[in-house]
């Protein structure tokens, strides 16, 4: 079971979005300041988002493999 990339850095960047764009207007930026860095903060976490959500995958897998083989191996894996 691996997880799923783009819906997790979709939902993140839609998070840092609105934190961003709320953080922005309650310290009085204007509106197309607060739009402009809400963008290019939403943009650059769902890049550092995916890269992590594929980084644990990758873990994940190997993880997975090392154990198929070791129980083969060992001598569990009958059939």
């Amino acid at each position: 079971m691996l997880l799923q990339v783009r819906p997790m850095a979709v939902s993140c960047a839609v998070l840092c979005f609105f934190a961003i764009g709320i953080v922005g207007s309650l310290g009085g930026l204007s509106p197309g300041t607060c739009c402009k860095r809400a963008v290019l903060g939403a943009a650059f976490t769902y890049l550092v988002a995916g890269t992590a959500v594929r980084a644990v995958n990758a873990i994940l897998t190997h993880a997975m493999i090392t154990d198929w083989i070791r129980k083969g191996d060992s001598g569990d894996n009958k059939g």
